[in-house]
């Protein structure tokens, strides 16, 4: 995939937008969920990724990737970051702590991990969405469920065991095994 994507960006160098395009739908969702780890504010998260592949269209003649578009690419937000958590303070004096550390790759796969899941998610039909939502990430029984939406018990289980049918059809098998073990998780 690496060099896949080097030959992608060498297209982007050139003034290929599509080539740009292709980029920003592979990488934006993880470079998001990175961000919004670590500013707990989606729009601006949104924001950050966005002015990195803004950045990086301007600037792409002055720019050399050799390695890896993706590690560039997260290098860039990290420091988009940073800017934007001492914007407040007008200072550059930060605790350490509250910085970003550069990502490694296994910060990288965990927010494509997320970044495929939230897309797979999305793919769902609105309605049953709704349903594993309140089931995963509030917690809701399948009862609290009906109840909430004004549909039998028997409808919840029926939407979420299809839900998680799809998820298991469209998210690497890895990555399914990795989401059911975080439910018991949470």
């Amino acid at each position: 995939m690496e060099t896949n994507d080097l030959l992608i960006w060498e297209k982007v160098r050139t003034g290929d937008v599509d080539s740009l395009r292709i980029l920003h739908d592979r990488f934006y969702y993880t470079l998001y969920s990175y961000a919004d780890n670590y500013l707990k504010d989606s729009f601006v998260a949104e924001e950050l990724v966005s002015s990195c592949f803004i950045k990086l269209w301007m600037c792409r003649k002055n720019i050399i990737i050799e390695k890896s578009v993706k590690s560039y690419l997260f290098l860039m937000l990290r420091n988009r970051i940073i800017d934007e958590i001492r914007k407040p303070l007008g200072k550059i004096i930060l605790q350490s702590d509250s910085l970003p550390e550069i990502p490694d790759e296994t910060i990288i796969n965990k927010h494509d991990f997320y970044a495929e899941l939230y897309l797979a998610i999305r793919k769902l039909p609105e309605k049953r969405r709704d349903i594993l939502e309140l089931a995963v990430f509030d917690g809701l029984t399948y009862k609290e469920i009906a109840n909430k939406l004004g549909i039998t018990v028997n409808t919840v289980k029926t939407q979420i065991s299809r839900a998680y049918q799809f998820l298991k059809e469209n998210l690497d098998p890895q990555n399914f095994i990795f989401f059911c073990l975080r439910l018991k998780n949470i």
